[in-house]
């Protein structure tokens, strides 16, 4: 019976939508940028940023992906008529960055029709993913066979909404979100997560990502409408069920009130 179950969950999942978090690699930038300073992990993420400062136009400390690891996955699964099946935290409460990845590449190869759904994703998600990976030694063969930019089995909203880099989304996920009265950024923002790694709040990590994962998916909805694949009252009622569905999850994840409390739609 639990293989019946298991069969059926694959069969009716067809999107898989995740976010991600992920802090820098201090070691790794050591022996790569400041090879033979005997820097400390900590003293090469201080550099590294303090230069990226230096280069960055709007003084942005970010590090490129190539020099992060995953601390936090969130994904949400969902049907072909867009309604949400379940939603899991990788490696939670733990948050390790080798069981993340492990954790998501055995996900994505167990529901192989299931399309991939980000934002940001092809920039960054994905090659976080990609990158650890290669890191650990998993597979990820039938990812690849499907990767291609336009006709890929994932769909990266960032670059759907921007005709493909044909301008660019300033503000991104937190605009959109809010734009359509979902909560959008709730006083944490992506540039804070290495601090809060630091300082050892990685459910506090999680429960940002979290949240950030429910924003892509009510994103996506409303790109659905858009490409006329749902109408705006189908939509209606996918939202409806989605909020009873974090309801539901409140318990399991109290995070998930302040999400609801922020909520700026008219729609119970």
């Amino acid at each position: 019976m639990a293989t019946i179950a298991m069969t059926e969950q694959v069969a009716e999942t067809a999107f898989l939508i995740f976010d991600t978090e992920s802090v820098p690699d201090g070691e790794l930038l050591s022996a790569v940028k400041y090879p033979g300073e005997q820097l400390s992990a900590a003293q090469s993420i201080e550099r590294a940023q303090i230069e990226a400062i230096e280069r960055s136009w709007k003084g942005s400390d970010f590090l490129p992906v190539t020099f992060h690891i995953p601390v936090s996955v969130c994904v949400l699964r969902a049907k072909k008529d867009l309604s949400l099946l379940a939603m899991t935290c990788l490696d939670a409460p733990h948050y390790r960055p080798r069981e993340i990845a492990q954790k998501f590449w055995q996900g994505v190869a167990s529901y192989p029709r299931a399309k991939l759904v980000t934002f940001n994703g092809r920039g960054f998600d994905l090659p976080l993913l990609e990158l650890a990976a290669f890191r650990y030694g998993f597979s990820m063969r039938d990812y690849l066979l499907s990767r291609n930019r336009f006709s890929g089995n994932s769909l990266d909203l960032m670059e759907w909404m921007s005709n493909y880099g044909g301008y660019k989304v300033v503000g991104g996920l937190n605009l959109l979100a809010k734009t359509i009265g979902k909560p959008g950024k709730m006083g944490i923002a992506g540039d804070l997560v290495y601090q809060m790694h630091i300082d050892g709040k990685f459910q506090e990590i999680n429960d940002y990502c979290l949240c950030d994962t429910f924003d892509t998916y009510f994103v996506f909805l409303r790109t659905r409408v858009m490409t006329g694949d749902i109408s705006c009252e189908r939509e209606s009622e996918l939202v409806a069920n989605a909020k009873e569905f974090l309801r539901c999850k409140c318990d399991e994840y109290p995070a998930l009130r302040r999400y609801l409390d922020e909520w700026q739609d008219d729609e119970d």
